[in-house]
């Protein structure tokens, strides 16, 4: 027999029918946003209210619930999203997924006993940002999409020897881009993913060479029928995406994944119903099983929505009936001359409830078994009876309708009692601590090379290059010299083999795009600085960087130029003020759905509706999609910034030189160019 522990089916919940289909489905946690901080914010999500009704409603029914708080927060929206995580506390939440680094600090250090998640969108792909993420207070990581099996065996293992739990998503839409390294829609439309208002301009044409015409389209995942297979290898949680979806979508899915893990198999007709009730030209499991290509691609079609209007009204019978999951067990005591008593027990809370003082039989006496049959009549509730014990005088007359109110009544206590928040509540209160602002620097400008016909023979304007570990490079005098870590990593100990390779050429500082590059890099003895990959979004998450060793960070993107400026910072602060930025992160590259990599020049484009062409860059083992046109600041006056950086990719040695000279004059742009989002932010 297959036995299975500790594991939990987690599905998605975006208003109170999602919450109820859930939990009816057979869902063991699901989760949910508030109305603000929430990585779905165009769904219904919950207010205060209602977010407290709906933890309830889950605990009563032995199901728990997690707080999505998962976006990068600003500087001035601190105090709200901290009174909010406080207010889930108090209403008895069981644990809340974070993306923003400084967030996850400053609850951590208010809400001790608060259980933090690891989002997605903090782009956990290896085991080395476990170590960090164990220092900081998770207790659960949710992994990268893009991971195999082997990938995840390995996570899984680092995982279980740090007491964390590993969560995977096994069903629901899957993004082109590693979650948390996505701009597309922030620079196409000032929507941001990592804001929670994601467009998701990736479902629209981008055409790769002889491609299928939506190379950034996948089909959505499946793994419901390797659930099986990931238990086996660590894996504990089994997500469902789909907060935005409908209740019909959450009780397939939930009732599926819940077979295949428990069940070991699914239903052919439930199998079959789940693909036709949302689906992309059907699914893909590629990442897991390592066969990445164009066959994870698809679309939306008009055949899967007529497929999904047939299926919804059979599914609604999944949910229609509450689920009787919670065993209790009951004992009740009628004597001579005393009141009728009936206790109810889950194990852990135990209520009892007295009637009236029966009077002796006239006729028909009752007896053990007809007691029971009344008692137990827990159809319409989260109870189904365990065992029973029934103290009962003979010769002693009971009511049929007083004994149901007997169990009505202790029903309705039992869950009051279950639904109440276990913890003390606390009244935190956030202060205003960030960290203290150095003394700025004079504006230094560094420059990022792609290879090595990049560097300028005069380097007098410049403070410090910053090389790709990917390329070899020579040795550079009289400067300063960077290692890039790349934002994807396929193998650490190709990292840490690189690494070595540059610090013989006298490199000692490595700038890190995500958590696992941090730990590899301060491990190897770097200098450590933190990269736009890892969103420094704020002060807090400026402290955190400096917390864990970083020397300085590189703002996020997504910031307005005002707000980068103001954010106060332990460390150096530096934002890239020109360069075609990286919008996009892949491990399945767009470009091969038309020509193989040994076809390929490394100089891929996408093509969108609109005839624009963006280029495509590999970087070991993962590629990268920049934007059309270069950001360009030079002509601004930037204060309160220690270092700028010019971002080079596919400039020629010659144009290096003129935007080196460019922003060292301050001049105005001499070609197609946007300010990023700068000036205009995000929403």
């Amino acid at each position: 027999m297959f036995e299975i522990k500790n594991a939990e089916i987690l599905s998605p919940v975006g208003n109170n029918e999602m919450l109820i289909a859930a939990v009816r489905s057979g869902a063991d946690a699901v989760y949910f946003g508030a109305k603000d901080f929430s990585a779905r914010r165009n769904a219904e999500n919950f207010g205060n209210f209602e977010l407290q009704k709906a933890i309830e409603y889950c605990h009563i029914r032995g199901v728990k619930a997690y707080l999505t708080l998962n976006i990068l927060i600003k500087d001035e929206e601190f105090p709200n999203a901290v009174a909010l995580a406080r207010d889930a506390y108090n209403f008895g939440i069981d644990g809340v997924i974070v993306q923003d680094l400084g967030f996850a600090s400053v609850i951590h250090k208010l809400l001790p006993k608060l259980p933090l998640h690891a989002s997605t969108q903090m782009s956990i792909h290896t085991p080395a940002a476990l170590f960090l993420l164990k220092e900081m207070g998770f207790t659960q990581v949710v992994a990268a999409r893009e991971m195999s099996l082997n990938d995840l065996k390995e996570l899984c293992k680092t995982a279980n020897e740090l007491d964390m739990v590993v969560e995977v998503f096994v069903h629901g839409a899957l993004c082109m881009s590693v979650s948390g390294q996505c701009l597309l829609s922030a620079y196409l439309g000032s929507r941001s993913g990592n804001r929670g208002l994601c467009a998701g301009p990736c479902r629209l044409p981008f055409k790769a060479e002889n491609g299928t015409g939506y190379d950034l389209s996948l089909r959505d995942l499946s793994l419901v029928e390797h659930i099986r297979e990931l238990y086996d290898i660590g894996v504990r949680s089994f997500k469902i995406e789909g907060r935005m979806k409908r209740p019909e979508y959450v009780a397939a899915a939930t009732k599926a994944c819940k077979e295949a893990l428990y069940n070991g198999v699914i239903d052919y007709e439930l199998s079959k119903t789940l693909q036709n009730v949302f689906s992309r030209s059907g699914f893909t499991s590629g990442y897991l099983q390592d066969k990445l290509g164009r066959d994870m691609f698809g679309i939306r079609t008009k055949d899967d929505v007529v497929s999904a209007d047939k299926a919804f009204p059979v599914l609604h019978e999944i949910y229609r009936n509450e689920r009787q999951a919670v065993a209790v067990d009951l004992k009740f005591t009628a004597k001579a001359e005393q009141e009728t008593e009936l206790t109810l027990t889950d194990g852990e809370n135990t209520v009892s409830v007295k009637g009236s003082v029966p009077d002796f039989a006239q006729n028909k006496a009752a007896d053990e078994e007809s007691v029971l049959k009344n008692l137990n009549k827990f159809g319409g509730t989260p109870y189904y009876l365990n065992n029973s014990e029934i103290i009962l005088d003979a010769g002693l007359f009971l009511r049929a309708g007083e004994l149901n109110e007997l169990r009505r009544n202790a029903v309705e206590l039992l869950s009051a009692k279950r639904g109440k928040c276990k913890r003390s509540s606390v009244d935190i209160i956030f202060g205003n601590d960030k960290p203290a602002q150095i003394t700025h620097a004079p504006l230094r400008l560094c420059v990022r090379l792609e290879n090595a016909d990049q560097i300028p023979d005069d380097l007098s304007a410049v403070s410090a290059v910053i090389l790709p570990l990917e390329n070899d490079f020579p040795k550079i005098d009289g400067v300063k010299c960077i290692a890039e870590i790349p934002r994807g990593i396929i193998s650490e100990q190709a990292i840490i083999n690189r690494l070595e390779k540059f610090r013989q050429n006298g490199v000692d500082t490595a700038l890190c795009g995500n958590l696992s590059a941090l730990k590899i890099a301060k491990d190897c003895g770097f200098k450590v600085m933190a990269d736009t990959g890892l969103n420094v979004y704020n002060s807090y998450s400026a402290k955190q960087v400096a917390n864990m060793g970083c020397v300085a960070a590189v703002l996020s993107n997504e910031m307005l130029l005002t707000d980068a400026t103001s954010l106060s910072s332990p460390i150096y602060k530096g934002i890239v003020s020109y360069g075609n930025i990286p919008l996009m992160l892949f491990k399945n590259c767009p470009i091969k759905n038309g020509k193989s990599c040994s076809e390929c020049d490394k100089n891929g484009v996408l093509t969108d509706r609109k005839g624009i062409e963006f280029p495509v860059r590999c970087r070991m083992g993962y590629s990268e999609l920049l934007n059309s046109v270069p950001v360009w600041l030079a002509d601004k006056q930037i204060k309160n910034i220690d270092f700028q950086i010019l971002y080079f990719t596919n400039e020629t040695p010659n144009r290096v030189t003129e935007v080196i000279r460019a922003y060292k004059n301050q001049s105005e742009p001499d070609c197609k160019y946007t300010r990023g989002l700068f000036f205009r932010g995000v929403i």
